[in-house]
C-alpha cells in the first residue's frame, strides 16, 4: 500500500515538474516575443549595381517594418571588408536577427560566431553561407532546377527541344559556348550542375559541340557575376575560336547581367543582323534591360525568381523566429554549407521568352507596361 502510495506521489510530482518546466518555456518564448517586439534587424544586400539585389533589399525592408521591426539595410558593393564591417556594426548596434546575402559564402566565420555568442539568429537570403555551424536558416529558390531550366530554354531556343520538352526538328551539330557564376557563390555551382545535367548527353553525342573547349565550373566562372569579365571573355572566344567565320549557336549564361555583356561582344563581332542573328543566349533574374532585351529577340530567355516572394518567406521566417517559434521549411537535405546542412526554404523559378513574358511578368505586377515599353 505504502509502495503504491509512493509510486502516485511520484507520478503527481513528474506531472507538476513537466508542467513546471513546459510553463517555463512558453514564459521563455513569450518573454522573448516580448522582447523582441520592435526589434532591429540588420539585413545585409551584396551590391546596388544589380536591380534585383536592390528590389530584394527594399522588400524585405518593407515587409519587416509593416511587422513593427526597425531595419538596418546595407548594401557592400561587392567589397567583402564592407560587408564584414556593416555586419560588426549592426551586431554592435544589438540586432536581434541577421538576414545576410553574403558577397563571398566563406568570408564571414568570424562575425557569425559573434552573432552565436550574442545569441543572434542568421539567415542567409538566397547565397548560401558556406563553412560555418552558426547559419540557422536558408532562403532561396530551387537552384539546380534554375540550371536545368537555363539548359533546357537553350535547347528549345535551337530547336533540338520543343517547349513541352519533346524532341524538337533541328539535329545539329550546334556550337555552343558555356559561362557559369561568380566562384564565391555557392548557388553557382548549382546553377551549373544543373545545366550540365542537361547538357552533358548532347554534348557527349556531338549535337552540341564546345568549340573553345572550355566546359569546367573553373574555367568558365566569372568572378563577381561581373558583366564586363564576361563581355571580355565572350570577345577572347569569338577571336581565339570564332575568327574563321565559324558560328556561334549558342551560349549558356546563367546571369543576365552577364547575358548583356555576352550580347554586346556578340554584337561587336557583327551578330544581331538579318544575315547573322544573335545565338540563343539563356540569362536569369529578369532584369529590366534583359526583358527588354528580350522582347527585342536579342537576349532569347531568362530565369524570372519573383524576389517579391522570397522577401515575404523571409519575412515571415525572421518573424517566427524572433517570436520565439520555428520556421517552416521544405528541405533538410540539399543544402550542405560544409559544417551543417541548413534548413532551407526553396521557392520555384520560371523560365521566361518573347512567348510568356507578359503573363510571368505583366500580369503579375512585377513590372508594367511602361516600364518595358
Amino acid at each position: 500500500m505504502r509502495i503504491r502510495r509512493f509510486a502516485t506521489a511520484v507520478a503527481v510530482l513528474a506531472l507538476a515538474v513537466t508542467a513546471c518546466g513546459s510553463s517555463e518555456k512558453t514564459v521563455d518564448r513569450e518573454a522573448s516575443a516580448a522582447g523582441n517586439a520592435g526589434a532591429l534587424v540588420g539585413v545585409t544586400m551584396p551590391t546596388r549595381s544589380s536591380e534585383r539585389w536592390i528590389s530584394d533589399g527594399e522588400n524585405v525592408k518593407a515587409g519587416l517594418e509593416k511587422l513593427g521591426y526597425q531595419v538596418d539595410l546595407q548594401y557592400a558593393e561587392n567589397d567583402i571588408p564592407t560587408q564584414v564591417n556593416q555586419i560588426e556594426n549592426q551586431i554592435t548596434r544589438g540586432a536581434k536577427l541577421l538576414i545576410i546575402a553574403s558577397i563571398d559564402g566563406t568570408a564571414l566565420t568570424t562575425q557569425l560566431q559573434r552573432a552565436a555568442d550574442e545569441k543572434i539568429p542568421v539567415i542567409s537570403y538566397d547565397r548560401l553561407i558556406r563553412n560555418s555551424p552558426n547559419v540557422d536558416y536558408y532562403t532561396t529558390f530551387d537552384n539546380f532546377k534554375v540550371g536545368v531550366q537555363q539548359a533546357t530554354s537553350l535547347l528549345v531556343g535551337l530547336g533540338l527541344l520543343k517547349p513541352d520538352g519533346s524532341e524538337g526538328d533541328a539535329k545539329g551539330p550546334f556550337n555552343i559556348e558555356l559561362f557559369a557564376g561568380s566562384p564565391d557563390d555557392n548557388n553557382a555551382t548549382f546553377f551549373y550542375n544543373g545545366a550540365m545535367s542537361v547538357l552533358k548527353p548532347y554534348l557527349d553525342k556531338g549535337t552540341l559541340v564546345v568549340r573553345s573547349g572550355q566546359t569546367d565550373f573553373k574555367t568558365i566562372a566569372i568572378l563577381r557575376w561581373d558583366p564586363a569579365t564576361a563581355q571580355k571573355r565572350m570577345e577572347d572566344l569569338l577571336t581565339s575560336t570564332y575568327s574563321d567565320g565559324t558560328v556561334v549557336h549558342g551560349v549558356l549564361s546563367p546571369y543576365d547581367g552577364l547575358s548583356i555583356g555576352i550580347l554586346s561582344a556578340l554584337k561587336s563581332n557583327g551578330y544581331g543582323t538579318k544575315d547573322q542573328p544573335y545565338p540563343i543566349v539563356t540569362g536569369q533574374d529578369a532584369e529590366l534591360a534583359s526583358v527588354k532585351s528580350i522582347i527585342a529577340g536579342e537576349q532569347y530567355s531568362t530565369i524570372f525568381k519573383d524576389t517579391r516572394k522570397l522577401a515575404e518567406v523571409t519575412v515571415q521566417m525572421a518573424d517566427t523566429v524572433l517570436k520565439g517559434g520555428t520556421p517552416e521549411v521544405n528541405n533538410t537535405t540539399d543544402y550542405d554549407n560544409g559544417v551543417k546542412v541548413v534548413p532551407s526554404y526553396l521557392l520555384e523559378p520560371v523560365i521566361v521568352d518573347k512567348t510568356n513574358y507578359r503573363q510571368a511578368l505583366i500580369d503579375t505586377g512585377y513590372y508594367n507596361e511602361s516600364q518595358l515599353g
